[in-house]
């Protein structure tokens, strides 16, 4: 019986697993494709019907749980076509046996790119004046350069990275923080978090979240935020309290938020996401061409390698 591996990825299911080139190569090494539900994330029902019988998993953002590890008797190995992998229950999945793999950096530009245009929305006010424009308004705000602020890069692994040269090649000041990462190495001058709150005009979040499940930034650490800071979360939801956030935008702590990340996709339109000086996108800091194919073709090689090595 052919082996097989499910595909679940949106950004491959909604086109057809066929016309996705990168692809070919587990149909070459002679697996059976079986794609997820077209253009969308499975749900744990339609996870529990399709994951029998599959030896991998080409997985997206979709969360997967200790029910549906255990239904998949025959998994070996799931490969995310992302950097993250805290949508997986791992200690399931290792109490199974079942590797998971992830692309690390595949998307890395495609975010980073995010990243910066997010940041130059809430410093030049555009959404909000754009929208006012529509509605047949004329309200200008006076809005700030790069070269005369200072950016906070919270994270510099490959996205963080990325991040930090973007903004100093457009001229700002950018300083990181990241608890594993060696100053001596690090892209940018690395302070305390407190610290980088406390002197940064733009605050960028891409870190993973705290194993506990505490928010990175809740009321107090906002609290030390430099007065009329943006805020960009491409990262993870899990990063930020909510209620801290809207508070701090309502006293004007926080002159902008900008978020590509949630809990829930799509989420629900709470007061945060609803509030005039926020920027909400639906999860697209990855979603580019060329990320998109970089992610698939090293969620493919991680795939066959760790498969090849199970026949063996």
């Amino acid at each position: 019986m052919t082996a097989r591996v499910l595909v679940t990825p949106r950004s491959l299911t909604s086109a057809g697993l066929d016309a996705v080139a990168e692809l070919a190569p587990l149909r070459d090494a002679g697996f059976a494709l079986v794609p997820g539900p077209a253009g969308r994330t499975p749900t744990e029902a339609e996870q529990l019907a399709l994951v029998p019988g599959c030896v991998g998993w080409l997985a997206g953002v979709e969360p997967i749980g200790a029910r549906v590890l255990a239904a998949a008797t025959d998994l070996r190995v799931i490969s995310r076509n992302g950097s993250g992998t805290d949508a997986i229950d791992t200690a399931a999945a290792a109490r199974a046996g079942i590797r998971v793999l992830r692309a690390e950096g595949a998307n890395a530009q495609g975010v980073a790119e995010l990243a910066l245009a997010l940041a130059l929305a809430g410093l030049r006010h555009v959404p909000w004046s754009a929208a006012a424009l529509r509605a047949g308004g004329w309200d200008r705000h006076p809005g700030r350069e790069l070269d005369e602020c200072r950016v906070g890069v919270v994270g510099l692994g490959a996205i963080g990275a990325r991040v930090a040269r973007l903004f100093r090649g457009l001229g700002a000041d950018v300083v990181g923080t990241d608890p594993v990462v060696d100053p001596a190495t690090a892209p940018v001058p690395v302070v305390t978090l407190d610290a980088l709150l406390a002197t940064c005009d733009v605050v960028t979040l891409h870190a993973p979240p705290a194993a506990d499940g505490r928010p990175l930034l809740d009321a107090d650490r906002l609290a030390g935020v430099r007065r009329g800071a943006v805020l960009v979360n491409t990262a993870r939801a899990a990063l930020v309290d909510d209620g801290a956030v809207l508070a701090a935008l309502d006293d004007g702590r926080l002159a902008a938020y900008a978020v590509d990340a949630f809990e829930t996709e799509p989420p629900e339109l709470t007061p945060l996401l609803r509030h005039e000086r926020v920027v909400a996108t639906p999860h697209v800091g990855g979603f580019t061409g060329a990320s998109v194919r970089r992610a698939t073709a090293q969620a493919v090689e991680n795939l066959i390698a760790a498969l090849t090595e199970v026949r063996a």
